[in-house]
């Protein structure tokens, strides 16, 4: 009996479409024929791997597989979107650090910035020489955000840490000398967990163990807005002020949460997110101060947060039952438009620099994964690599355009270069 075959057409959005043509497919095939004949139907010059989505899910066996499980006949119309493959991630370098390592930037020019449980901040180059370190906090870091650059080597860095302060830092990675502490900010009682900033450097948005989240501006007032406690000798409290950073008020501050609050991100000038161990995700109007939506899920602690790629009002949050879940905000009873099952607890989110549709994160089982969200049933990830080997927290990732990814965690800091096929 000849093998059957189903009628198909292709859709895609990469910049490889297919002229509107039916194709009848053998019901044998799967992605390695498929790939074959798109490259072949569009006579590349150089082949480019693909791979494919059929209603959402991505086609890891055969099309007769597929569609005996989702009981499809073989009269029927299949319509594949196919999609640029992810090739297997390559492990650059391993660079070890003396204590966790909890938060990671791969964007100040050719380093690697990090921040660590042991207080300090480092930089890496390329060729995996620490080139600069400097003591920030007294306690662990637990996040840090790049505020503003004026060149590759100057950052304006905030930091958030288990001493109940964040601080804005001036640095400069060609001297530790010139390492400037310019402004704390003081408003919460518990550690915090994490600092972002808004995308002109502005504002900044702290998150902590208290429930509160702090909106706070980055200019550095000219006297203290905070007054420090009043303890030990005032003459020597005084010639000590003037290498000290201004203490700061926040602007506003965030009340809703009942419990810890673990991350929180900038939407646009006016609203922001946040994500806490209270099972909720909110949504923030901070020109007022108010919470103006929030979803409930029962029993599921949020650990991160992301904006979701490509898709406005939207985003993405790791919990405790080994999830990311994927929330629409536009809705008025916002509901989850995609579930990403992990094996262990997912902590960290960060999306593609180069993808529209893709995100990394980082788990608990010491690994990190690639999810294309046009696979709605996300039950596979693209890619997955190992950080470091046995089960190293993951605690932190960042993706640098051009593929390069930092992990940070208990392993320290791994280096590796993912990307598409093209």
């Amino acid at each position: 009996m000849a093998p059957s075959s189903h009628p198909a057409v292709f859709t895609t959005q990469t910049p490889y479409p297919l002229p509107p043509q039916m194709f009848m497919i053998p019901a044998t095939w799967s992605r390695y024929q498929l790939s074959q004949l798109v490259n072949k139907a569009l006579s590349l010059a150089k082949p480019i791997p693909f791979d494919f989505l059929l209603r959402g899910d991505l086609l890891k066996s055969s099309l007769a597989d597929w569609c005996t499980q989702n009981a499809v006949g073989e009269e029927e119309t299949l319509e594949i979107e196919y999609i640029e493959s992810v090739l297997p991630p390559q492990k650059i370098s391993d660079l070890p650090h003396d204590d966790w390592v909890s938060s990671v930037s791969c964007r100040p020019g050719q380093r690697f910035l990090t921040a660590s449980y042991d207080g300090q901040l480092r930089a890496f180059d390329y060729s995996q020489n620490q080139t600069w370190s400097s003591p920030i906090h007294g306690a662990a870091i637990t996040s840090f955000c790049i505020v503003s650059s004026t060149s590759a080597d100057s950052h304006l860095v905030a930091t958030a840490s288990h001493d109940l302060t964040a601080q804005l830092t001036e640095i400069s990675l060609d001297s530790t000398e010139k390492t400037k502490p310019l402004a704390s900010f003081h408003l919460h009682t518990a550690p915090l967990s994490h600092v972002t900033s808004n995308s002109t450097g502005s504002r900044i948005l702290t998150a902590s163990w208290d429930g509160l989240v702090g909106l706070w501006d980055t200019l550095v007032p000219e006297d203290d807005e905070v007054p420090e406690p009043a303890t030990g000798d005032r003459k020597k409290r005084r010639k000590t002020q003037e290498n000290k950073p201004k203490r700061k008020a926040p602007l506003t501050v965030l009340k809703s949460h009942t419990a810890r609050v673990s991350s929180v991100v900038f939407d646009d000038g006016k609203t922001a997110y946040s994500c806490a161990f209270d099972s909720t995700v909110r949504l923030w109007d901070l020109e007022h101060g108010i919470c103006t939506n929030t979803i409930t899920v029962s029993e599921r602690p949020f650990l991160s947060l992301s904006l979701a790629p490509s898709s406005p009002s939207t985003v993405l949050a790791s919990s405790t039952d080994r999830t990311i879940s994927h929330y629409d905000f536009r809705e008025s009873h916002p509901a989850s438009l995609l579930i990403l099952t992990h094996p262990a607890t997912p902590s960290c989110i960060v999306r593609s620099p180069n993808h529209p549709h893709q995100i990394l994160s980082g788990a608990y089982d010491g690994a990190a994964r690639i999810w294309d969200l046009r696979s709605v049933k996300g039950a596979t990830p693209v890619a997955s690599f190992k950080a470091w080997d046995g089960d190293k927290k993951v605690l932190g990732v960042d993706w640098k355009i051009g593929g390069i990814v930092g992990i940070a965690g208990e392993g320290g800091l791994g280096v590796w270069k993912v990307g598409e096929g093209s």
